[in-house]
């Protein structure tokens, strides 16, 4: 595969500013990836923009689109009835959604901007993953609400969204919005709006948005309106986002698994909780990503505290919002995640399969748990480190007698040569720094294969 290289961005916008449409997204033909209509596979790199649509009015959400385009992002999760009194307070033009609170009258000049965002991130090449509405509007909990759904308007909303955006090829629709379902009227309203969407748009896909330390299909695995898997691994060091998507891929019922909400840069770590255990930061970013990347998810969706809710110092901070907007823009784990997904873009990483027997030795399942992969063909192994600690792979199980080892830094996108070896034994690959934020991804590859690295070398 062709390498990515960092002017791809600017391509897309001049591609997409023409006119020519993106291609609808379908899932792979083992059921455990996305892919394009020409059968292309699409690495899923998401951003959390929930009250885009809500705060922000033109002239800034092209700028937040254009920040994200060139950072690599290919997606952005936002909703249409907001979380932060979504209802009530008014968008940037001083319009709500609906009219008297009825899903079934929807006000022409608020969803004037949603249409202005799915059309402007087409244009830059990016997908747009829609929620319908934020969870709170039909299982309040902790939210501000009103619940206003049942099940008959439900899926009256669902129909008016799908014939305004079906023709719209660059949308993922994503139901839910970060609640359980507690009991039968919930499943009712969700499969409602299901139904409606269906009703009349069968070339989207559709998945759901859980609770925290939730997948989709722990809710709805039977249904066959879902066709992708997600999962919430949430906003604390402690989460392990492997095994999401191991339980996903050991389902009865494969589905395309993506993380689409893990830890938040710059959010306080298990902000729930009476003690203060610090900030998450780049690092765990990272962490998250790899380890959903590499235990086979079809993609990862990346967020920060100041920017999902377009925190500004006019605006009462939520979960300790320290950042403006703007300037979070630029923390250091968008870029980051950038490079992930620039370098799986250049690697057959829809072949790669977790194989934790790759890694030798002990491997305690705390922060600096590694996690290894490789190709049905053994000629590519991928592990990562997350502290830096050693690798010590086992060699024998690559197909050729010769490879040559490569250390990625995750922090920069570049990559440095270790050497050649032989693989008649296991070898200790060791990064030159340890500890939290030395994270490292080793690539083991056939010698003679041919994967142009020119575009990640200093």
């Amino acid at each position: 595969m062709k390498t990515i290289y960092l002017l791809m961005p600017l391509l897309f916008l001049s591609l997409f500013a023409s006119g020519q449409q993106l291609p609808f997204l379908k899932i792979s033909e083992n059921q455990r990836y996305l892919v394009t209509e020409d059968e292309q596979a699409f690495f899923w790199l998401g951003d959390t923009a929930w009250e885009l649509i809500h705060r922000l009015n033109k002239e800034e959400i092209d700028q937040y689109l254009e920040d994200r385009a060139n950072k690599g992002f290919n997606l952005i999760q936002t909703v249409v009835l907001a979380e932060l009194d979504g209802l009530n307070t008014p968008n940037a033009y001083g319009e709500t959604p609906l009219i008297d609170h009825n899903p079934e009258k929807l006000n022409e000049k608020y969803f004037e901007l949603v249409d202005y965002l799915v059309e402007k991130a087409g244009q830059m090449g990016m997908y747009v993953g829609l929620l319908p509405t934020w969870g709170d509007k039909f299982n309040k909990k902790w939210g501000t609400g009103p619940e206003i759904f049942t099940a008959e308007n439900a899926e009256k909303y669902g129909e008016l969204l799908a014939k305004r955006y079906r023709d719209h090829s660059n949308l993922v629709w994503i139901l839910g919005g970060d609640r359980a379902m507690e009991n039968e009227t919930h499943y009712q309203i969700i499969r409602s709006m299901a139904k409606g969407i269906r009703s009349f748009d069968e070339d989207h896909l559709i998945t759901f948005h859980p609770v925290g330390a939730k997948k989709a299909t722990d809710f709805f695995s039977e249904d066959s309106w879902l066709d992708m898997d997600m999962f919430q691994s949430g906003h604390s060091r402690l989460a392990k986002d492997y095994q999401y998507v191991m339980d996903a891929r050991n389902s009865d019922r494969i589905k395309p698994v993506i993380n689409g909400e893990a830890r938040y840069e710059n959010i306080p770590d298990r902000f729930w909780e009476d003690k203060h255990h610090g900030w998450l930061d780049d690092a765990d970013v990272r962490v998250a990503g790899y380890w959903s990347m590499l235990s086979g998810a079809a993609g990862y969706t990346y967020g920060c505290n100041d920017v999902w809710q377009m925190y500004a110092n006019n605006r009462a901070p939520i979960i300790n919002a320290r950042t403006g907007w703007q300037a979070a823009l630029d923390l250091p784990g968008a870029s980051h995640m950038g490079y992930m997904k620039r370098l799986f873009e250049a690697l057959p990483w829809q072949q790669l399969q977790l194989d934790q027997s790759l890694i030798l030795g002990e491997n305690p399942e705390n922060e600096s748990y590694m996690l290894a992969s490789k190709t049905e063909k053994a000629d590519l192994i991928l592990a990562y480190t997350p502290t830096g600690a050693p690798l010590t792979i086992d060699l024998t199980q690559m197909s050729s007698a010769n490879i040559s080892a490569w250390w990625f830094n995750p922090r920069n996108g570049k990559m440095v040569e270790i050497g050649e070896f032989e693989t008649s034994n296991s070898h200790k690959f060791t990064p030159w720094a340890a500890g939290w934020g030395s994270d490292f991804l080793l690539l083991l590859l056939d010698k003679d294969a041919a994967f142009d690295f020119s575009g990640f070398k200093e």
